[in-house]
């Protein structure tokens, strides 16, 4: 369960939010706050994994109150300005919702803030279970098994059922190779995927553009399913 806490002077859109999370069996509200001030009790002397926050509100402002927190649970904006988007995705908002707000893009949200959940609270596991993981791969090219240290691969091209993998260390690879088996070999801290074609190291990345990447010469296309993690992991 995601234990959520509601922050908004508006009654009727406290209202309406109460009515959304009902309906999502992954949520518990713990409280309603008409303000931050009593948004910050509340966390005091309760665990919170979600906060749904209006922005413009008494006192200061959900911006505000989100910058204050030292320990700042996942959050999502719910607002009816949307001229404040640039900055709350820039705190690393899950989601920014203007109002009014349908219950499918609450909903989309939610599941957004689900992934990061399940992601947050399986990181002790992970970071315990590749302390001692090899920092390289082995992958057959021709006759020959190629190592390749994960801190030299630029990037992953594929190809069909092959994949061509561009290193500092190497000439272009190609292997007999699926994009899953791949994946599941890469250190998630240094790897993304980007595309159906891609996956990319962040260490190579040399700038951003619209919808690509650039790794030295190379533009590569940002998929549409993988852009709002992509966005979330270099920080907005």
């Amino acid at each position: 369960m995601i234990k959520c806490l509601i922050i908004d002077d508006e009654p009727l859109a406290v209202e309406l939010l109460e009515d959304f999370v009902s309906k999502v069996p992954a949520l518990k509200l713990i409280a309603t706050c008409s303000n931050a001030i009593e948004a910050s009790t509340i966390l005091q002397t309760n665990k919170v994994d979600l906060i749904f926050s209006d922005i413009e509100m008494p006192d200061f402002s959900g911006i505000e109150f989100i910058k204050s927190l030292d320990v700042k649970p996942l959050f999502i904006f719910t607002t009816a300005y949307s001229h404040y988007a640039v900055e709350g995705f820039n705190l690393n908002a899950v989601d920014y919702l203007v109002k009014p707000i349908p219950f499918h893009r609450f909903l989309k949200a939610v599941n957004r803030a689900q992934e990061l959940f399940l992601l947050k609270n399986e990181e002790p596991k992970q970071v315990a279970q590749t302390q001692d993981s090899p920092n390289f791969i082995f992958v057959k090219s021709d006759y020959e098994n190629i190592k390749l240290n994960f801190e030299d691969i630029k990037y992953f091209e594929g190809l069909k059922d092959y994949i061509k993998i561009f290193s500092t260390s190497h000439k272009p690879i190609l292997t007999l190779s699926n994009f899953k088996k791949i994946e599941e070999k890469l250190p998630r801290d240094t790897f993304i995927r980007v595309h159906r074609s891609y996956i990319v190291s962040l260490k190579y990345i040399n700038s951003v553009q619209r919808n690509r990447i650039l790794i030295d010469n190379v533009r590569i296309p940002i998929g549409q399913n993988y852009k709002d993690e992509f966005i979330r992991r270099i920080g907005g």
